[in-house]
């Protein structure tokens, strides 16, 4: 009692099932969550990897909580906050709480990156979509 240690876990991407969106008010892009409270026995994190394939992008939206993305392969143009940037494998973007956002693939090679959230679960995180959608 209170010196438990902690389950360690460790998922393979590909054992994960895969979810996503395909409409023209939040986008095309596809994720597999790794660690979500009602996924997996974690709290207090929730992350995964997305997937955008040519052409796809992830509508300007908002959520409370923070997130993070890491650009595993292919490239982006991500918007935040009004500034539209490329990004590329190994570049980072930290997104604040309720900063207006979204992600595009440009580009052959579709674009893959881990986002995080420092929250027990996906249910937590409600998007609210702006318009336009991208």
């Amino acid at each position: 009692m209170g010196n438990e240690t902690p389950q360690t876990l460790v998922v393979h991407e590909t054992d994960r099932p895969i979810d996503g969106w395909d409409d023209p008010e939040r986008g095309r892009v596809r994720w597999r969550t790794l660690f979500s409270k009602g996924v997996s026995p974690t709290e207090g994190v929730t992350c995964g990897v997305a997937l955008l394939g040519p052409g796809d992008w992830l509508a300007r939206h908002r959520h409370a909580p923070p997130e993070v993305y890491y650009v595993v392969e292919g490239a982006g143009n991500v918007f935040l906050e009004g500034e539209e940037r490329r990004v590329e494998a190994g570049d980072a973007v930290f997104i604040p709480g309720m900063a207006l956002h979204g992600i595009a693939q440009v580009g052959e090679k579709a674009l893959k990156f881990f986002y995080v959230f420092g929250v027990d679960s996906f249910d937590g995180v409600t998007y609210l979509f702006s318009r336009p959608p991208r």
